[in-house]
């Protein structure tokens, strides 16, 4: 029981210092000695307003703004591309490892208080922004690409220029299981539910069910409630 409590005690006061910077960092570091990897770690996201910062995440963004009680795990990268707009972080969000999000030029992105990205999630912001509202609950290996490459035969892809149908818009309380793909130029609705694997390519509505490749919707909740 004592060396709990004094487990307790010393990830409490390290935390206290924690934050982006160097110094930020290697207070993580030190609290992270008291606890447990993967889940065990958020709970030190809440012991400060200042949240938890992987010592092992790397950081490259000059315009990120960071929310309290933030939670953002080993290996997540945040990037930022040449012209590439603000990501900005509300409150209590948590980044699981090895989550990357990058932005780029046209691109930006913004994630509401509450929500929750797990494992090897990838957010690429080009030429359009990607927004998730609060409460959103991510999967592992989830993917959002608010862009397009040309596909003009006589020319490499990689020389194709970068065309957009849109931002994307990720609404309060939705749902995206393993693996989902989401293209740009959509939004998935408030309270929708999109099944593991699918692609989504369209708008999904309030209270949507979808899934395939690409996504249809096969019901909503609301219709679930009378049976």
């Amino acid at each position: 029981m004592r060396i709990s409590r004094l487990k307790a005690r010393w990830a409490r006061f390290w935390i206290s210092f924690s934050g982006t910077g160097l110094i930020g960092r290697i207070a993580s570091y030190l609290a992270a000695l008291a606890t447990p990897p993967y889940y065990g770690r958020v709970s030190l996201s809440k012991l400060s307003t200042k949240g938890y910062v992987s010592a092992k995440a790397v950081i490259h963004h000059h315009l990120l703004e960071l929310g309290k009680f933030c939670y953002i795990a080993d290996g997540v990268l945040i990037y930022q591309d040449r012209k590439g707009g603000a990501v900005q972080l509300g409150d209590a969000i948590h980044l699981h490892d090895n989550t990357v999000i990058q932005t780029g030029r046209g691109g930006s992105v913004s994630i509401g208080a509450d929500t929750h990205i797990q494992p090897r999630c990838q957010i690429s912001a080009y030429e359009g922004p990607i927004k998730f509202g609060e409460r959103v609950e991510i999967a592992p290996n989830c993917a959002f690409y608010s862009y397009d490459h040309g596909i003009l035969p006589n020319t490499s892809i990689r020389e194709q220029p970068v065309t957009t149908k849109g931002g994307i818009i990720i609404e309060d309380d939705a749902w995206l299981g393993y693996g989902v793909i989401v293209l740009d130029g959509v939004r998935i609705g408030k309270g929708a539910v999109i099944g593991a694997g699918s692609v989504v390519t369209k708008n999904i509505p309030d209270g949507g069910i979808a899934i395939g490749v690409p996504a249809k919707v096969i019901k909503l909740r609301s219709e679930s409630e009378t049976q």
